[in-house]
């Protein structure tokens, strides 16, 4: 599995934009070849933060994502930023379930 984590930095005016932007691109972006989830998420301690987490198959199933029109969207979304968004890419190996902490 390939994990995407995109941290993003919104100008204060643009906050709309970006969420509309996102609400338009994610739930799309779930029903992508490969795609395993998206979501969409705000900083609770400093609500400029946004994060873009995704889950791919592999990293074929994310470099055509990175290629789609969709991504592009995305990117073009950067006009609302006040930095570069921080794209982090991660291959995971393995992962397992954490069973329920019983009281």
């Amino acid at each position: 599995m390939i994990l995407a984590f995109i941290k993003m930095n919104v100008r204060p005016e643009k906050h709309k934009e970006l969420l509309q932007t996102f609400q338009s691109i994610v739930a799309q972006m779930r029903k992508e070849n490969g795609c395993v989830d998206s979501n969409f998420y705000q900083n609770a301690e400093n609500e400029n933060d946004f994060f873009l987490v995704e889950a791919w198959e592999n990293r074929k199933t994310l470099d055509d994502h990175l290629r789609s029109v969709r991504f592009t969207v995305l990117m073009g979304a950067s006009s609302l930023l006040s930095r570069p968004p921080e794209i982090m890419i991660h291959t995971v190996s393995n992962s397992s379930e954490l069973e329920a902490v019983k009281p």
